[in-house]
């Protein structure tokens, strides 16, 4: 599946989706379909700060348990709560209903972000 051109990536594949006055921020296709069958997201507190590539969270399959890394520094101003009781969510539909939290990012630098082409050529390359 080709990524979305509108989001930002990370090389750790989270992604990071602009709105007007925040981003949402999930994993990538790539890295569900790395993981297999999710069963649990471990996802921080509604008012937690992160700077850019600091551990947020870990996602749980049936293979292993990952990390999840900021992509760029920010507060966490919502979490998917959907995901506590269905966390295939991630695997079903990992740039929408998938998502995991809402940040306020502020004027946080997006220069380390690839676009859609850039991450779907890194993952080409791995």
């Amino acid at each position: 599946m080709p990524s979305p051109k509108n989001y930002l990536f990370t090389n750790d594949h989270e992604w990071f989706n602009q709105n007007d006055e925040h981003g949402i921020v999930g994993i990538t296709d790539f890295a569900q379909d790395q993981l297999g069958e999710i069963v649990y997201v471990d996802l921080p507190e509604v008012g937690d700060s992160f700077e850019a590539g600091e551990s947020f969270g870990e996602v749980e399959s049936v293979k292993s348990v990952s990390e999840l890394f900021m992509p760029i520094g920010a507060k966490v101003i919502e979490v998917n709560e959907d995901l506590a009781d269905a966390p295939d969510l991630v695997n079903s539909d990992c740039y929408g209903d998938g998502w995991l939290i809402k940040v306020s990012y502020g004027d946080s630098d997006l220069s380390s972000l690839m676009d859609g082409d850039s991450y779907d050529t890194y993952c080409s390359e791995l």
